[in-house]
């Protein structure tokens, strides 16, 4: 079950405290920088965790003047979109409200995420995966700073997974190890900690007791969380 940190009292709170019950997942993002982006980004991995572990999401975006141009950003990025927010003030039934917002940001009453900032980089962006990849290296509670090398690092490491994955898909299929499922669900369900996810698939990279079909599961079966399109190389010659 997937537990936050709440921003206003530090204690961990579960994300969807009733089986099967329906939790909001509102994002305040109101303007269209770098650091609303990664907001909203924290929001689309909250959601898709929380659809892994079978709970019915209603996800919306709160924002500003700017929120076209942070739309546009978020889709390049493959952010699912998010509902216009309505008046919900009075909530809809709903078992949990989980705010996201920057850190220091001023939203309502709830539970809530804080996410730090993001200091300005670069201003090439042609590469968006190894964006996205950037920006969640990092728990979204650190800060996190772009730079040309860090940027570089995540293209070269998404070039190598999906060739990779492209290789391994060529073999027998092979479940996912239970060890290593539960290392992965121990890791997001930790109040979001797609770093450690990230360092799994590393060592899964790596294992040498591990068949190249159980290796591509794992990655694709990830990637339903991390949103990088590891599989798009499948098919493509080696």
């Amino acid at each position: 079950m997937l537990r936050i940190i709440d921003a206003r009292t530090r204690e961990p709170v579960d994300a969807a405290p009733a089986r099967r019950g329906l939790t909001r997942v509102e994002v305040h993002a109101p303007g269209s920088d770098m650091t609303n982006l990664r907001v909203l980004l924290v929001g689309d991995l909250l959601v898709r965790t929380l659809e892994l572990g079978g709970t019915p999401v209603w996800a919306l975006l709160t924002g500003g003047r700017r929120q076209t141009e942070l739309r546009a950003d978020a889709a390049t990025l493959g952010i699912r979109p998010f509902e216009d927010s309505p008046d919900v003030s009075a909530g809809l039934g709903e078992a949990q409200v989980v705010h996201v917002t920057a850190e220091g940001g001023a939203v309502p009453d709830g539970v809530r995420i804080a996410v730090a900032r993001v200091e300005p980089g670069p201003p090439d962006h042609s590469d968006p995966a190894a964006l996205r990849l950037s920006l969640i290296t990092r728990h979204h509670s650190a800060p996190v700073r772009l730079e040309a090398a860090g940027l570089a690092d995540a293209h070269a490491t998404l070039a190598r997974w999906r060739g990779a994955v492209a290789r391994w898909a060529r073999q027998p299929s092979r479940p996912i190890p239970d060890a290593v499922r539960g290392r992965l669900r121990d890791a997001w369900e930790d109040d979001l900690d797609v770093p450690r996810v990230l360092d799994v698939l590393r060592q899964v990279e790596t294992e040498p007791d591990l068949d190249d079909g159980a290796r591509f599961e794992t990655y694709a079966y990830a990637d339903r969380l991390l949103g990088l399109d590891l599989t798009s190389d499948l098919g493509s010659p080696s």
